[in-house]
């Protein structure tokens, strides 16, 4: 086993995971990020593990495909999963943390940690082969320079669409007047503010956005989005009441003062637990800056909003994993590189964390001189993989995890309700024997 650290680049939360499950195992690692000498066109923060999309990790159901992917996580000693249990905020059922807590928390945990070594400054083309393996974990904003030296390597065309973010309100400047309280479905004040719209109002809000000018795609982009997270302009294309079955949607929020659920809804989530910023659910979007604020305050009580942020779009750049990587997360073409986050072809926070995870366990074993382990595909983690190599290449589409990515179920007939339980129960039991048979440390 050799003493050279293991390197890798990035240090997003893919980046920051497989370097605490690499000096989990008891080896050395260097974490290069660029920041704070450079930063990409969405992140803020010096910290580490930046959230740039929203703060919520998504549903916490433990029978939910996300659910299970997050409960197999803490299984495996996740280091996002216990800085999300540290710097949680209300959010209903789903997890949502504090933006800069959850990056302070991470960064000063990887800090101290003695086998891990942060070097800040950028990295532009990948290191050659040495004598450990090297992770590259920079994320769906790859600088064009290491990004074309990934795609030299590989010899796979790059692969890109673009992410919309959703702008966050300040929240003194909300008319509580016109707002209530309530998450969907639930009994109780709920953990979301609701800002209910009547028909004439949402028709009024939709023709606005209609005739709304946008920032156009440079001439070297192409409109390709993501389907989970469209601009809701992008979705009013669709349809006029596209929205009202989407982000806006009414069902499951009675308004208190009437007793009836709205024409609409805008949802508004806490972004820190003091509760001084939301987020406006689902309201990614490429409008101009003064297009952003002259018709969100169109909706009641974002009158006179403050935005501490607005909504803005992004390149997420990927590998055509099937070509590109083995299930261990290895590039076929040069086995001592992996891959983890965004870049693998995963959509989403948590699953990017996970891909970072793994890309951390198999970099310690390699270095260790152990075959590379890859999970059962009954498992949340093993469904994903599944996806990024089995999936037939043109059809390849980034994904976040869902059930649909599992085998088929087989045997006696499960009812729809009971098969999220079923499918969870037959995962953790599956990943309890991967991690006995690995002889991978257990949390």
């Amino acid at each position: 086993m050799s003493d050279t650290p293991i390197d890798i680049i990035g240090g997003g939360l893919a980046g920051c995971e497989a370097a605490w499950a690499v000096a989990r195992q008891g080896l050395a690692v260097r974490l290069h990020e660029m920041k704070p000498l450079h930063f990409s066109p969405a992140h803020t923060l010096p910290q580490l593990a930046e959230l740039v999309c929203s703060n919520s990790l998504r549903s916490d159901d433990p029978h939910s495909a996300v659910g299970l992917l997050k409960e197999e996580m803490r299984r495996l000693g996740s280091l996002l999963m216990e800085a999300a249990g540290a710097t949680r905020v209300p959010a209903g059922k789903a997890l949502a943390v504090d933006r800069e807590r959850f990056a302070a928390w991470i960064t000063e945990r990887i800090d101290t940690h003695p086998l891990i070594r942060v070097v800040r400054g950028e990295v532009r083309e990948i290191p050659p082969p040495g004598a450990t393996p090297v992770i590259l974990a920079t994320g769906p904003l790859t600088s064009s320079s290491l990004a074309a030296s990934l795609a030299a390597l590989t010899g796979a065309e790059q692969l890109a669409f673009y992410d919309a973010i959703a702008p966050i309100v300040d929240a003194e400047s909300l008319d509580r007047s016109a707002i209530y309280q309530a998450s969907r479905y639930d009994d109780g004040p709920g953990d979301y503010l609701n800002c209910p719209m009547d028909r004439d109002q949402y028709l009024a809000f939709i023709a606005a956005l209609k005739e709304a000018k946008c920032v156009p795609l440079k001439s070297f982009e192409e409109q390709k989005y993501f389907e989970g997270c469209l601009p809701i302009e992008v979705m009013l294309a669709r349809g006029d009441d596209t929205l009202r079955f989407g982000p806006m949607k009414p069902v499951g929020l009675p308004d208190p003062r009437t007793g009836r659920d709205p024409y609409a809804v805008v949802q508004l989530r806490k972004e820190n637990l003091e509760g001084t910023t939301y987020n406006m659910v689902g309201f990614q979007t490429k409008l101009t800056y003064s297009e952003q604020q002259r018709i969100f305050r169109m909706i009641p009580g974002l009158g006179a909003a403050v935005f501490s942020r607005l909504g803005s779009i992004h390149r997420n750049t990927f590998v055509c994993a099937p070509e590109v990587l083995f299930p261990t997360l290895q590039c076929q073409r040069r086995p001592d590189l992996l891959l983890a986050g965004q870049l693998t072809g995963v959509e989403g926070y948590v699953e990017s964390t996970a891909m970072g995870l793994l890309a951390g366990i198999n970099a310690a074993r390699l270095a260790r001189g152990l075959a590379a382990a890859v999970p059962p595909p009954d498992t949340a983690h093993g469904a994903l993989i599944s996806h990024l190599t089995r999936t037939e290449a043109k059809h390849f589409q980034p994904s976040n995890i869902n059930f649909g990515l599992f085998p088929a179920l087989t045997g006696k007939k499960i009812p729809k309700r009971l098969r999220g339980e079923h499918r969870a129960k037959e995962a953790l039991e599956s990943l309890s024997r991967w991690q006995a048979e690995q002889q991978l440390p257990v949390a």
